[in-house]
């Protein structure tokens, strides 16, 4: 007897557009005889209003794993309803599939034009899942431990205060890098490279790269470049004990507080998020792709009315 098959479907409900692909996934599956799940009653409302879909649709809170026996988590939006759905996949050690309905979408395997081929795929069974790094993230203070979190993009450790510097040392290793006054520091994965640590000058890490990368934000220092380190390797941000508190943000989502003389640790994370990939492909197409770079030379550039002589 084939075992029953469940899809948790994740949805940002406050588009036109993402309603509209909502209804199409849920009815696409619901006639190949899956099963869906959502976290929302709106949305359960949204995709099958009046309870008249062939294939029932169930409500689980994200506080109670809804994860969990998933073949998959089927994601509509952008990369923030990805980030936010890796939250509920990665306990259950359950793969995201993201199809793209925002702007970039740079961790969605499929944009809006592709959903229904991202379905039956799913339905057929013709994908594969390629497992993410990410960072698990601790706080300490005064030798304590505070705060115990993780990201799949990156930690970011910010001023707090827009008027105020934030006063930093970097180590690695358990040895001093570099202080300085700066915006912030980014701890970020190689997925997460193309994202925030992009924006903030650092390098673009291919994702089956192992390293770490730390990324200072508007630094106030003649030595202040990205670092590439080991995965093996301890990165700590220490908050100076005399200057202003600060704040820690991981993927976006989850800010902590941090007050003056705190530390800030990140290592490779423990668990990993998996990724569903639907095709084969380099991850250099994906870059030129995602952000439109231009990859004629300059040769190729050149006028045709040149002639030689």
């Amino acid at each position: 007897m084939t075992a029953e098959r469940e899809v948790l479907l994740v949805v940002h409900p406050d588009r036109d557009t993402t309603r509209e692909a909502a209804r199409e996934v849920s009815q696409r599956f619901a006639k190949a005889g899956i099963r869906l799940r959502v976290i929302d009653e709106d949305v359960l409302e949204l995709i099958d209003p009046g309870g008249c879909m062939a294939m029932p649709c169930t409500v689980v809170a994200p506080e109670h794993n809804p994860a969990e026996g998933a073949e998959l988590v089927f994601v509509l939006g952008g990369d923030g309803t990805l980030l936010r759905a890796a939250e509920l996949a990665r306990p259950a050690e359950v793969p995201v599939l993201g199809v793209n309905l925002g702007r970039v979408g740079f961790l969605a395997e499929a944009d809006s034009d592709a959903l229904a081929d991202a379905v039956q795929r799913v339905v057929d069974r013709e994908y594969h899942v390629e497992d993410r790094m990410t960072v698990d993230v601790t706080v300490t203070l005064g030798g304590e431990q505070i705060y115990e979190t993780w990201a799949l993009n990156e930690a970011s450790v910010e001023k707090f205060s827009r008027e105020r510097v934030l006063d930093a040392l970097i180590e690695v290793d358990g040895r001093p890098v570099s202080s300085f006054g700066c915006d912030g520091v980014l701890c970020a994965t190689p997925t997460g490279s193309t994202a925030y640590a992009f924006s903030a000058g650092g390098p673009v890490l291919w994702p089956d790269v192992e390293a770490l990368l730390v990324v200072p934000s508007n630094a106030h220092a003649m030595f202040a470049r990205p670092l590439v380190v080991s995965p093996e390797s301890v990165i700590t941000v220490g908050i100076d004990p005399t200057g202003p508190k600060a704040a820690l943000t991981c993927d976006g989502l989850r800010t902590f507080e941090l007050p003056p003389g705190a530390t800030v640790r990140v290592v490779c994370g423990r668990e990993p998020v998996r990724l569903v990939r639907l095709w084969d492909g380099v991850f250099t197409d994906r870059l030129v792709y995602k952000f439109g770079l231009p990859v004629r030379s300059w040769r190729d550039r050149r006028s045709p009315d040149r002639t030689n002589g």
